[in-house]
């Protein structure tokens, strides 16, 4: 089915009008910026869309909410100039990332369905947005791959064996099964597809890690290294500023998490985290392994991590300008004993 509208046909003895312009290479780069910074590695489940994600809280640091402002006036662009061009594949691809990042998910699914239509015969790109979509269709449906979303993986994985994106989700659902050993086969092929010594690599390779554990097999990475597969923590204790406590209410959220500590730039998904209310300060915590938000992002695929503490008034995941929050030092996965105290307010 052509998903272009109908056109009124030209008055006789009239030109037909010039063939509107396509959004423009810089309104796609900049929006494709910012959508990299605020999506980590790329999508809900894996640090990805997500996940790009509003629920998943792949934004925590400071400064979020006005890339999110300035994505939300560029998708307003971008959503104009499609109206005018609806076949350009490129331009529904990453509006439909952008909606995930602001947690519009079904708007999302809505842009990924064109650019499946668009680009049918295109294998590797009709594979990356089968996966896109079902990524969506999963965060829509609250977080469930099940169902639709494993059948567009399906087709995905028909269409590219390699797309990284489809070898992820798969495992992920092989491992909630608790097929194991196939979601460490998948989760290997994932690695292969993935940039080398990246971020994402390395938390497959933890997810490798955990799914041969389980499976029974030997605990060997992708570079066959040994892969980490203890249990990990850290610990300790949030109390909130004196100076803040008129500015936070006793039901407010109370988000504490632990993320990857590196040199890269960007926010990163977080490896545990705990949901608590302000009421419950001071809190003694640990975080754990068990606390993971995907058995790929655990603390136990990583050796030092940044814990931090947020109080959202809205209750998003997201870090957004008011909330409060309080960051550690990075320290090695197992320190207890941490005192972080939420002093400052998130620009």
């Amino acid at each position: 089915m052509d998903p272009r509208p109908a056109e009124p046909a030209a008055a006789p003895h009239e030109s037909a009008p010039p063939a509107p312009p396509r959004p423009s290479k810089k309104l796609i780069g900049t929006l494709c910026a910012f959508v990299v910074v605020l999506a980590g590695a790329g999508y809900a489940w894996f640090g990805t869309p997500q996940a790009l994600t509003g629920n998943v809280p792949q934004a925590e640091a400071g400064g979020a909410g006005g890339h999110l402002e300035q994505i939300a006036a560029m998708i307003g662009k971008l959503e104009d100039r499609l109206k005018t061009q609806p076949d350009d594949a490129e331009g529904w691809s990453m509006l439909g990332r952008s909606y995930s990042v602001l947690g519009r998910y079904p708007e999302a699914v809505d842009a990924f369905r064109k650019v499946v239509a668009l680009r049918a015969g295109d294998p590797p790109t009709l594979a990356q947005a089968l996966a896109d979509q079902a990524d969506a269709t999963a965060m829509a449906a609250g977080r469930r791959l099940a169902g639709e979303p494993e059948q567009l993986i399906e087709r995905a994985l028909q269409a590219d064996p390699k797309n990284l994106k489809a070898l992820a989700l798969a495992g992920t659902i092989a491992f909630d099964r608790q097929d194991f050993t196939r979601a460490a086969r998948l989760w290997q092929d994932a690695v292969s597809s993935a940039e080398p010594g990246s971020e994402l690599a390395r938390n497959l390779e933890g997810g490798i890690a955990e799914a041969r554990a389980r499976a029974g097999l030997p605990a060997t990475g992708a570079s066959g290294a040994a892969a980490p597969v203890a249990a990990a923590s850290v610990s300790g204790r949030i109390t909130l500023a004196a100076a803040l406590r008129d500015r936070a209410a006793p039901e407010d959220t109370l988000f504490v998490f632990a993320r990857a500590a590196g040199a890269s730039a960007g926010p990163r998904p977080p490896l545990a985290i705990l949901r608590k209310q302000v009421k419950d300060l001071p809190l003694t915590f640990t975080l754990d392994d068990s606390m993971a938000m995907n058995p790929a992002l655990r603390l136990s695929s990583v050796r030092q991590v940044i814990v931090g503490a947020r109080i959202s008034k809205s209750g998003n995941a997201i870090a957004q300008p008011g909330d409060l929050q309080g960051l550690s030092a990075p320290v090695d996965v197992g320190t207890s004993g941490l005192a972080i105290e939420i002093a400052e307010p998130v620009k």
